[in-house]
């Protein structure tokens, strides 16, 4: 753990846990926990984690077998994902997940609810494949063809991958530059952790379990997102409690880079009620 200062001005700290976990807290204020998508790091939050600074302590990681975070060992399913990320941030916090992370947010508010004050998920969902009851998701096909194609040439893989996530959104082909070239900033994902993270997808389903995430919880999602339909975020918001939803017009399934104004005006407007 690395904690000192300049100028009075706390310098990030970043701590290594026993499961080769990487994460920085920056910040003083309430505590703020941010968790990346899949084939991701968590670089992806920097616009965000600046324009929080000013009256957060935000903690970024990197999930296992992405980015600095290089061990695989604590992430093959959901449950221990969750369990890794709770006791490597602090509590309580307000946890915002992308997509992948998202899903993970709403694992530990089920099974810590005391480590979760608020709940936002970005483009995210409790089941994200395609069930009979439910059309809100990936085909499971083609999740299952992702996971074929891995173990072949994961970096094609990944790179096609962020191309969905941008299509149909606004300023798409600058986000995709923008995208490919923050890929692998942090180092290669480990593939095995990659694989573990598209069977957790396809084979999570949190639904039945939403009416017990009783802390408040935000909703923002992409009208254009071709990954998770903004109707999924319709029927999540019918499930939880306490929750509220926003769509962002012409954003694909990243709007902290198609709408940052916007996402962090929804973002700053909920963690500071």
């Amino acid at each position: 753990m690395v904690n000192s200062s300049i100028d009075g001005d706390k310098v990030p700290e970043t701590s290594l846990v026993a499961t080769s976990l990487y994460t920085e807290t920056m910040g003083t204020g309430p505590d703020v926990v941010l968790v990346h998508g899949w084939g991701m790091h968590s670089g992806v939050w920097e616009d965000v984690v600046e324009a929080l600074l000013d009256h957060y302590r935000v903690t970024l990681l990197d999930l296992p077998g992405h980015g600095y975070s290089r061990s695989t060992t604590a992430g093959h399913t959901l449950n221990d994902l969750a369990s890794t990320l709770a006791v490597a941030t602090p509590a309580p916090a307000a946890w915002v997940g992308w997509s992948l992370g998202g899903l993970v947010a709403q694992r530990v508010a089920l099974a810590a609810p005391e480590r979760v004050s608020r709940l936002v998920l970005v483009n995210s969902t409790s089941c994200f494949v395609q069930r009979p009851d439910w059309p809100h998701g990936i085909a499971r096909p083609v999740l299952r063809r992702f996971a074929e194609e891995l173990r072949q040439d994961h970096r094609a893989v990944l790179k096609r991958f962020i191309a969905l996530e941008v299509h149909g959104s606004e300023h798409a082909s600058a986000q995709l530059h923008r995208l490919k070239a923050m890929l692998f900033q942090h180092g290669q994902p480990n593939v095995a952790a990659l694989e573990d993270g598209l069977a957790i997808l396809e084979a999570s389903d949190l639904r039945a379990q939403l009416p017990r995430i009783a802390c408040p919880s935000l909703l923002l999602m992409g009208q254009r997102d071709q990954l998770v339909p903004a109707a999924a975020g319709e029927a999540m918001r019918d499930l939880l409690p306490d929750a509220r939803l926003h769509v962002f017009p012409r954003a694909g399934h990243a709007p902290f880079f198609s709408h940052l104004p916007e996402f962090v005006a929804e973002l700053r407007a909920f963690l500071d009620a």
